[in-house]
């Protein structure tokens, strides 16, 4: 009888230990691949309610995004919002503002046509002439969000009652009607629901009226239609009307009152519509 060497054994168990480690370590890898990649732009610069939820949001989504197997990146320099930077990126969220370069726009507009992903919040959809943010870029405005020029807002920054208008990906294990975190609610100069291309997913719910606190009369609503949550079927778009935390404005110390994202319905809404937004195809 011829005896193996002892060699030969451990050999074997060597390579038998080898193969295992390497298929293990190649799961976990394949596994904890990110799946896409978001980069968010923003100013932070003008209303303490919207620097607050800026900042918040760039706590907020590195963690979501390790949970969730994807990249989170934020830059405040629009210049990135170009051709090469963003071929590297699945999703564009806007937190705050809107690019006001031509060139910005441009390439902005050539990556959503090419089927990049997009959410904007608050105030990136606010457009007024004879202000800051004029309503100067018909695509983005009137095509794009479909919303055109800000009409008017609601006043202080109060929860509303929100209600689920058309079923969607990014409502899953969202309830039928919720009560947000404060915010300052806008109503827009176009009708969304005469858009053919726009489909509303959130809306405020009557139960919410009288809505605001003012002082100025206009600043309460007392009635009407005010989608908060839409999609542009033509794009693989998303804008949700949160992003403003309530600051005490009244007492001169700026403190943060609320924040977005402790909301838990509106940030498994946010987190699901990353996720859709993400994981999709044109």
């Amino acid at each position: 009888m011829v005896k193996t060497p002892k060699s030969v054994y451990f050999i074997f168990l060597h390579s038998l230990l080898f193969v295992f480690f390497f298929v293990c370590f190649s799961g976990y890898s394949q596994d904890n691949k990110p799946t896409f990649k978001v980069i968010a732009f923003y100013t932070a610069k003008n209303d303490q309610a919207h620097i607050s939820f800026v900042h918040e949001a760039n706590k907020w989504f590195p963690k979501v995004a390790q949970q969730n197997h994807f990249v989170y990146d934020s830059t405040s320099n629009w210049d990135n919002l170009n051709a090469k930077f963003l071929a590297d990126y699945q999703v564009v969220l806007f937190l705050d503002t809107r690019p006001e370069n031509a060139n910005q726009r441009e390439a902005f507009k050539k990556y959503m046509k090419n089927g990049g992903g997009f959410m904007g919040f608050h105030f990136s959809a606010f457009a007024l002439n004879d202000s800051d943010y004029s309503q100067n870029w018909d695509w983005y405005h009137n095509e794009f969000l479909g919303s055109g020029e800000y009409k008017s807002n609601t006043w202080r920054p109060t929860a509303a009652i929100l209600r689920v208008e058309k079923q969607h990906q990014i409502i899953k294990n969202i309830p039928e009607k919720f009560k947000s975190a404060p915010n300052e609610w806008y109503r827009w100069n176009n009708d969304l629901k005469k858009n053919p291309d726009i489909e509303i997913l959130l809306a405020i719910d009557e139960s919410s009226f009288p809505l605001g606190t003012g002082p100025k009369p206009n600043e309460i609503w007392h009635d009407g239609y005010y989608p908060v949550v839409w999609t542009n079927k033509k794009y693989k778009m998303l804008y949700v009307n949160m992003g403003h935390n309530d600051i005490d404005y009244e007492h001169g110390t700026n403190k943060t009152l609320s924040y977005t994202f402790e909301n838990e319905p509106e940030s498994n809404l946010i987190l699901n519509g990353i996720l859709w937004l993400g994981n999709s195809k044109k």
